[in-house]
């Protein structure tokens, strides 16, 4: 039915006979909402003191790109790195595992379009792996999956190129490129090319995309030195190692041991049941992404247990929700939009994800909690945005955001209970690409 004239007629009369009304009217239509919104109680409500907390190391900075999933996995990975170095501060390459990551993704990208080359091109699978290709975004299982094949590097071993700390141009040339390369595949296959014929093909173009690559990140390193001085002062000379020696003998902690757990409160998934994602990931022959959902109140526990026990936990949540960025505050009670605009917003975890209102933008690191009488406060957040916000780069967070907000936790598995190591066994649930639980860490 469409709107009358005599209806929007009250709405206008209804909205400018309230005082209120207008005074908000002013003062938004001249001010950030989020300025007006704010509770300013909780500007000084939070401090960056916890009960239980890991030693920080200096923030690191994505700048203009999307890499948050591989910045926290490296900054999780670095707390153990750095105690085997003994050294106090430490950073690895973001731009050596962006390299290989893209070339793993072009690679994943060209294998899917082989394999759906008889899907209709207006299908709705075909349509979104068109659409979702070599995009800075990843999750922890992608990460996990670079690490173990090509090792880590130091930051000085690779450092940043323009193109990586602003990777937009370079990607939209990429996906140009690939895009190309989809629609020669496809035509081949129409015109008669079998698989082989196909994948031949395939593997030129992949030479042309290591070479986009190269000139705009570097070439990484197969073998490197690496020098440095331990906390004590003392000299140390790493010679003519590999990057995947590298991690086996400095890397400090072995990612297979680690299990990623989801609070996934929708109807459609059970708890204690892993899920995986159709199309989600960037190495072919590498292991898929992995989840085991479990229920809030030991998806919080097992957290706030492995961070007592000095272990950093990397997680994925929705960052732009109730965020005050500058002060690198994250509470739901943070902003008043309800008595801004009279209007109650009524959802819960499971109906913003079902309703796509709220999926896994950001990765960060957990590496603090203030705990009383065992229950968290407030949470102490790694963020690799640079120095400039929050804390020295540090933000808090509200343990009711972290309740609401967070998805994905990244356990050691020695925390697991003996009910959720059996459960970790069971066959995965295969989830369609376009599920929620789909969606990859790119927010810069």
């Amino acid at each position: 039915m469409e709107l009358k004239t005599e209806e929007l007629e009250k709405f206008r009369k209804d909205f400018v006979s309230s005082p209120k009304n207008l005074v908000v009217m002013n003062a938004v239509s001249g001010s950030s909402l989020t300025d007006v919104a704010v509770k300013r109680e909780f500007i000084s409500k939070y401090n960056h003191v916890f009960s239980n907390e890991i030693k920080s190391m200096k923030i690191t900075n994505q700048k203009k790109s999307g890499r948050c999933w591989i910045f926290a996995g490296l900054n999780f990975m670095r707390y153990y790195t750095a105690k085997k170095l003994n050294v106090e501060q430490f950073e690895l390459s973001q731009s050596y595992e962006m390299f290989w990551d893209k070339l793993e993704k072009a690679n994943y990208f060209l294998e899917s379009i082989i394999q759906t080359v008889d899907e209709d091109l207006k299908s709705r699978l075909v349509s979104w792996l068109l659409a979702q290709l070599v995009g800075d975004g990843g999750q922890w299982g992608m990460f996990t999956n670079l690490v173990e094949k090509y090792g880590i590097v130091p930051k000085d071993v690779m450092k940043e190129s323009f193109h990586t700390s602003d990777s937009r141009i370079m990607n939209t040339l990429l996906r140009t490129k690939l895009r190309e390369d989809a629609m020669t595949l496809r035509k081949a296959h129409k015109d008669g090319e079998k698989e082989d014929s196909l994948r031949k093909m395939k593997r030129d173009m992949i030479e042309e995309i290591y070479r986009i690559l190269a000139i705009n990140i570097g070439v990484p390193p197969e073998k490197f030195d690496y020098e440095y001085k331990d906390k004590n002062g003392n000299f140390h000379r790493i010679r003519n190692i590999t990057p995947q020696k590298f991690y086996k003998e400095y890397g400090g902690i072995d990612l297979n041991d680690m299990v990623s757990l989801i609070n996934c409160p929708t109807p459609d998934k059970k708890f204690l049941t892993t899920y995986t994602v159709q199309y989600l990931g960037n190495v072919v022959g590498g292991k898929d992404v992995l989840y085991l959902n479990v229920e809030l109140q030991e998806f919080k526990d097992l957290t706030v247990k492995a961070i007592v026990d000095n272990n950093p936990v990397w997680f994925a949540s929705d960052v732009g929700k109730m965020m005050k960025r500058e002060e690198g505050i994250l509470d739901t009670d943070l902003y008043d939009f309800e008595n801004v605009y009279d209007v109650k917003f009524k959802f819960n975890k499971a109906e913003r994800l079902d309703y796509g209102d709220s999926l896994m933008t950001h990765a960060m690191v957990l590496n603090g909690v203030d705990l009383i009488d065992g229950k968290p406060l407030k949470w102490k957040v790694e963020n690799s945005w640079g120095e400039d916000i929050g804390e020295k780069g540090y933000f808090v967070m509200g343990d009711k955001w972290f309740d609401e907000y967070v998805y994905e936790v990244v356990i050691n598995k020695k925390y697991l209970s003996d009910a959720l190591k059996a459960a970790l066994k069971k066959k995965p649930i295969v989830l369609p690409p376009w599920d929620p639980m789909g969606s990859v860490a790119l927010v810069r």
